[in-house]
């Protein structure tokens, strides 16, 4: 059942994120990748390797939508890559998560700085594979900054939604 709970929240995200969130444009710097709720949540039972296996498909479906070259499928298959270690760095004993990996499971500090840094790693690569220069350097930091912000106001709003 957790699977298909997972599968359903996927399918809804992606479309939310390709049909609303690729469109919302603010100023030019506002880029909301709410898709990452997905990684961030995804239950802690499978071996790292699968978990990057999940984040190369969820980016490259996402490459697939954006027409991108790879770019999400990197950053994604990285937030796989280092979603256990902050894991671990917070939780303190992560292999007893049962379910998907929320608020309500670890608490909301801990999910507060684990989502942080995820989000944030995973805008950086975005925004940096993306500009391939350090030519306007300031403008991809702005980009980096107000994208990653508002897609973390976002994924607590959908723990909030989630939690009632």
């Amino acid at each position: 059942m957790l699977w298909l709970r997972q599968f359903i929240q996927f399918v809804c995200l992606m479309v939310l994120q390709v049909l609303l969130f690729n469109r919302l444009q603010l100023w030019g710097v506002c880029h909301p990748f709410i898709y990452v709720i997905i990684l961030l949540q995804w239950p802690n039972r499978l071996p790292n390797w699968a978990e990057m296996l999940i984040g190369m498909a969820v980016g490259l479906v996402m490459d697939i939508c954006c027409n991108t070259l790879g770019v999400h499928t990197a950053a994604c298959v990285a937030v796989m890559f280092l979603r256990p270690f902050f894991l671990r760095m917070w939780v303190p004993d992560p292999e007893r998560l049962l379910g998907t990996v929320n608020a309500n499971a670890i608490g909301m500090l801990p999910f507060l700085k684990y989502s942080a840094v995820l989000i944030v790693v995973h805008h950086i690569l975005v925004f940096s594979l993306t500009a391939w220069t350090f030519h306007l350097w300031w403008w991809t930091l702005v980009t980096i900054i107000v994208s990653a912000t508002i897609c973390f106001v976002l994924t607590l709003l959908f723990q909030i939604v989630q939690k009632n």
